[in-house]
């Protein structure tokens, strides 16, 4: 969930960037090499997030982090790994293949402690830290203090693609408080980050939630955007599907 889209003139990186961009997650891991740190790394990330997008390929991100973490130099490395198997674990846990909350806690802890503050990684670490905080422990205020450190990490890094989660996670809190314009502030900023960096497999999400502090016809207008962006990419990601159902004509709502 980070990067900023821009490659430094590197085709590699490039071809990378816009597979994974375009869901197209097992593609781009084939271009990197396996028997490196740096590469090794990179490829679990993306097999990771596919996990995350398609709720399928949890073999697959198991056997790449596993060759990362055998081959990791250095605690920044080896922090990156960490972070990585408690991604891993924290989404295996929420999508409900199997409750791996613990293990999830444990590898960001790992992480925490291998990663220094103020290094490029660290901004990540608090985002994921924060999702278990909103997500398994359910706790917002802890949730909202691991994503503020992390929204500062992030600019602090000329990361934008994180900021675009940063922004995005502090907005459904803030959404969560009755916050409306708070919300529809930062979750158009995420939107409007995604859009700049071609990030289309995390557009269509943008545009659903932006739509939920809209009135018509402009939240319609969304939704529908976002519902044509998830065909052209498969029904990716699967658990936006709910969320875009339109509701049955005539049928009764809570």
């Amino acid at each position: 969930m980070s990067g900023n889209g821009t490659t430094d003139d590197d085709p590699v990186q490039t071809a990378v960037w816009r597979l994974r961009s375009r869901a197209c997650w097992a593609d781009a891991a084939a271009l990197l090499p396996p028997d490196r740190p740096a590469p090794a790394l990179q490829r679990a990330a993306l097999l990771v997030e596919r996990c995350l997008y398609t709720e399928r390929g949890w073999q697959e991100a198991e056997d790449a982090l596993r060759t990362a973490e055998a081959i990791a130099h250095g605690d920044e490395e080896r922090g990156a790994a960490a972070c990585e198997r408690g991604q891993l674990a924290y989404t295996a846990t929420l999508h409900g293949v199997r409750d791996r909350a613990d293990e999830a806690r444990a590898a960001l802890g790992r992480a925490a402690a291998l990663i220094p503050p103020g290094a490029p990684g660290r901004a990540l670490l608090d985002f994921r830290r924060g999702l278990i905080a909103e997500n398994l422990a359910r706790s917002p205020q802890a949730a909202r203090a691991a994503y503020r450190r992390a929204h500062a990490g992030a600019a602090a890094h000329a990361d934008p693609l994180l900021l675009s989660f940063t922004w995005r996670h502090l907005a459904g809190l803030s959404l969560r408080d009755g916050e409306l314009a708070d919300a529809r502030h930062g979750f158009a900023e995420s939107l409007r980050i995604r859009e700049e960096l071609g990030y289309l497999v995390g557009t269509a999400p943008a545009l659903a939630s932006l739509a939920d502090t809209e009135d018509e016809p402009e939240a319609s207008r969304l939704r529908e955007e976002a519902r044509r962006l998830f065909r052209l990419l498969g029904g990716v990601p699967t658990w936006l599907a709910r969320q875009l159902t339109p509701p049955t004509p005539g049928a009764a709502t809570a």
